[in-house]
């Protein structure tokens, strides 16, 4: 999907930030230094801000952002947990985000640091694309999460470090599919499809197929296998420990629960928006990060 319309002539542009990579402030500095001669109004997230003055990275002249008040994109400066973070922090206000990746991987975030440059010079000639991803919503019985309940990459019910394995009831729209007997239970999105459901055995699932992918962790039967669903159907996780508890895991951000606990996960009401600079696609990406078709030999 392509939206000029998101290109003024000064856009403000808020930053975003791993806090863990002292020894690649540079590509901090040049990010905002390649928005600054475009003329784009830069503010910083607040943590970032003071992790950045920790450090001494001099940004003295920018303003920090909470609210995203008029921002008109956000830039995330790191990996892809760096990218989720983001995405947390932009939540339901329809800003798209670009992902600079200064970690490993890089599936979400995937402009390289050496295409920093390039890759800022594109956004101004409104050379991108923007493309929709879905959010899990989780809710549960218990109490509200403590922490912000959506999911760009995955929910996943697991058991505590040295548990046994949780018997993790699942049913959809109301029907029973199956007891899951496992070390737990990862539902994605197709963004996430490459993630922890991908190590799990689930399938790779191109992003914008409107569907959620069931992938077991280490099921005590062989003859489990990943399911994939519309989604628009709604998953009620009801699961009993015998430790009496377990984890939920959005997007890495974990909490306890009590055995008996039924967690209900459905699409939420709105998208993360992507920004996607249009040298790179979902393919080119699979290619070059999976090494697909790659001869080892050479």
């Amino acid at each position: 999907m392509f939206f000029p319309s998101i290109l003024t002539k000064k856009m403000k542009i808020t930053i975003f930030g791993n806090t863990c990579q002292a020894e690649k402030s540079q590509y901090v500095h040049q990010v905002i230094g390649r928005l600054s001669q475009h003329g784009a109004t830069i503010t910083i997230e607040p943590s970032f801000r003071a992790y950045l003055d920790k450090i001494g990275f001099p940004i003295a002249s920018f303003e920090d952002d909470k609210e995203l008040q008029g921002t008109d994109l956000a830039v995330s400066i790191g990996g892809d947990g760096t990218f989720l973070s983001t995405a947390a922090h932009v939540g339901c206000k329809n800003i798209p985000i670009l992902g600079v990746n200064t970690g490993r991987l890089g599936f979400l975030a995937d402009i390289s640091p050496e295409y920093i440059n390039q890759a800022i010079d594109a956004l101004f000639r409104k050379d991108y694309a923007i493309e929709s991803r879905s959010i899990i919503e989780a809710t549960n019985n218990e109490h509200p999460f403590s922490h912000h309940p959506y999911a760009l990459n995955e929910v996943a019910v697991l058991k505590h470090d040295n548990s046994s394995l949780i018997n993790i009831r699942t049913e959809i729209d109301g029907e029973l599919l199956t007891h899951y007997i496992a070390d737990g239970l990862i539902v994605s999105t197709p963004t996430g499809s490459t993630g922890y459901s991908l190590s799990a055995g689930g399938p790779v699932i191109v992003p914008g197929t409107q569907t959620l992918c069931l992938s077991a962790v280490a099921p005590h039967s062989l003859y489990i296998r990943p399911v994939v669903l519309n989604d628009d159907v709604t998953i009620t996780l009801t699961v009993q420990s015998r430790s009496h508890n377990f984890l939920v895991a959005i997007d890495g951000r974990s909490e306890s629960f009590r055995s008996g606990t039924t967690i209900t996960l459905r699409r939420a009401p709105y998208d993360i928006k992507v920004m996607k600079i249009r040298h790179k696609n979902f393919f080119d990406t699979l290619r070059t990060k999976m090494m697909w078709g790659a001869d080892n030999r050479l």
